[in-house]
């Protein structure tokens, strides 16, 4: 594998125009987009996903989107293969990759020399608490650093033990980029995050995320994919009964905010992120300044 081979790579908390850059930076940059949103890969997830849109991409090519239906499998070993792969074949083309989306071990598996085991065994433990989930974690690794409430990690940690008869935390952690990435990241002051965050989930409803959700609760299906993205099983909860389609909502937006800290604790603690503050007044400011940055 080529270390020299140029990467772009846009991370942020949700709601901070990750998109809208990759776009402005494929058409000024000859590049292709491959996403980088475990939620993204899956069909018929939208809305929730706030996925790109087709006449969002302006033309641009676009990889990894729209690759699964809710009931398949997919690890973070599928995307490191899929994800590399797409690398390689956009610089044969004579483009520029650029990576999008906000799923950080997405990021790592695929950028960094991350080594995966084909995991044949993925148990969702779905009939345990979060406590229950995480005794049992430390129960077989006492020096695991996941917390209690990072429900998806801690299961991560117990299949990767159920796989390999080794511990997450024992496993080696790299450093090594596999590629010449130029890591870029939006940010913003958090209460005008937080604004545009709790703006979204309404414009997100305004665009039929109800519906949206309503299919998928029909299917009956309850997968991984269906229950990780904030949106879905937040309204389950309305059409179950169990609560007021206000209270869904506002727990959105509340978990949506939520998820961007963590986003931001995750890229300042795991990748060496060149920040940008959006001018969200004139969105053609911050891609100068991208631009200018990447090109100096």
């Amino acid at each position: 594998m080529n270390s020299m081979q140029k990467v772009i790579c846009i991370v942020g908390p949700t709601g901070v125009g990750k998109t809208k850059l990759s776009i402005e930076l494929a058409k000024k940059l000859n590049g292709e987009i491959i996403n980088a949103d475990s939620t993204q890969v899956y069909k018929g997830m939208d809305i929730a996903t706030a996925k790109v849109t087709e006449e969002e991409k302006e033309g641009i090519v676009h990889y990894l989107f729209d690759i699964k239906e809710i009931e398949e499998n997919y690890t973070v070993f599928d995307y490191q293969k899929d994800c590399r792969l797409k690398i390689k074949e956009i610089e044969e083309k004579g483009k520029m990759p650029i990576l999008v989306g906000g799923t950080g071990l997405y990021i790592k598996a695929a950028l960094y020399d991350y080594k995966f085991e084909d995991e044949n065994i993925l148990n969702e433990y779905s009939e345990y608490t979060d406590e229950e989930l995480y005794n049992k974690l430390l129960s077989i690794d006492p020096n695991t650093e996941i917390h209690m409430n990072n429900r998806k990690r801690v299961i991560r940690a117990l299949n990767y033990y159920d796989n390999t008869n080794t511990t997450l935390s024992s496993k080696e952690k790299t450093n090594k980029l596999l590629y010449d990435v130029m890591f870029v990241g939006l940010t913003t002051e958090r209460e005008i995050l937080y604004d545009r965050i709790n703006k979204r989930v309404d414009i997100m409803l305004e665009n039929g995320l109800l519906e949206e959700a309503k299919k998928i609760y029909d299917t009956n299906i309850r997968s991984k994919a269906v229950l990780t993205p904030i949106g879905y099983k937040e309204l389950f909860e309305y059409f179950d009964g169990k609560s007021t389609l206000e209270e869904s909502i506002e727990l959105i937006k509340q978990r949506s905010r939520k998820y961007a800290k963590r986003q931001y604790t995750w890229n300042n603690h795991q990748i060496p992120v060149n920040w940008f503050d959006v001018d969200f007044n004139n969105f053609d400011n911050t891609v100068k300044e991208v631009i200018d940055f990447i090109n100096k």
